[in-house]
């Protein structure tokens, strides 16, 4: 008897919320080249930048990367890709430590090349991840393994954090991957996202100013 084709997994949250981080480094590169870094809302979309790329992280490490290593047990490459992430994951936080402290203090001097290596830093890392360890998730995970990630997220933002981030997602998202991320979402929060947290989302002004 062949073998049951496995049902690939869905990434579409993964690369929106990538893509999303993307467009925040260049929000933020922008803002730093016209002299807005100071700004309330510059400040506040850094914020927001920050607790969503650690809550990621955070999650990443604690559900994804264990799951993927137990399944790779015997497979010296593989484990060895895993570490890479980790690795990677480890190596952001002086970069964002040092545009926090610069941002923090008003420092323009020398912010620029701040700002742009943790651009890269981040850009690098997500493109190792896209290309190198999402095929082997889909490779070697279930889909019990990769929903247990996703519900790892879902618990980490709670309804609060939603609120922000199916908005943040969506800011800006050409219209077919925004109706592409929102239709994996549960009715009621494409209905709250509708009726309530798109405008509380914009009333916040992330990276204006």
């Amino acid at each position: 008897m062949a073998a049951e084709r496995k049902t690939p997994l869905d990434f579409t949250n993964m690369y929106a919320t990538h893509d999303a981080f993307r467009r925040d480094l260049d929000r933020l590169v922008t803002a730093v080249e016209e002299g807005r870094a100071g700004s309330a809302g510059v400040r506040a979309g850094w914020e927001n930048f920050k607790k969503q790329l650690h809550l990621h992280h955070t999650v990443e490490d604690a559900e994804l990367w264990p799951r993927v290593k137990r399944a790779v047990t015997g497979r010296p490459k593989d484990l060895a890709l895993m570490a890479e992430m980790e690795a990677e994951h480890a190596e952001l936080d002086p970069r964002l430590e040092a545009v926090d402290d610069a941002l923090a203090r008003g420092r323009a001097d020398g912010l620029a090349e701040l700002v742009g290596a943790l651009s890269t830093v981040l850009r690098d890392h997500m493109e190792h991840e896209e290309k190198s360890a999402l095929p082997l998730i889909q490779e070697v995970l279930t889909a019990k393994d990769w929903d247990a990630f996703r519900g790892g997220m879902a618990r980490a933002q709670g309804p609060r954090g939603a609120a922000v981030y199916v908005p943040w997602v969506c800011d800006g998202a050409p219209d077919e991957d925004r109706d592409r991320f929102l239709a994996g979402m549960p009715a009621p929060v494409r209905m709250l996202n509708r009726a309530f947290w798109t405008a509380g989302y914009r009333k916040k002004g992330f990276w204006k100013g």
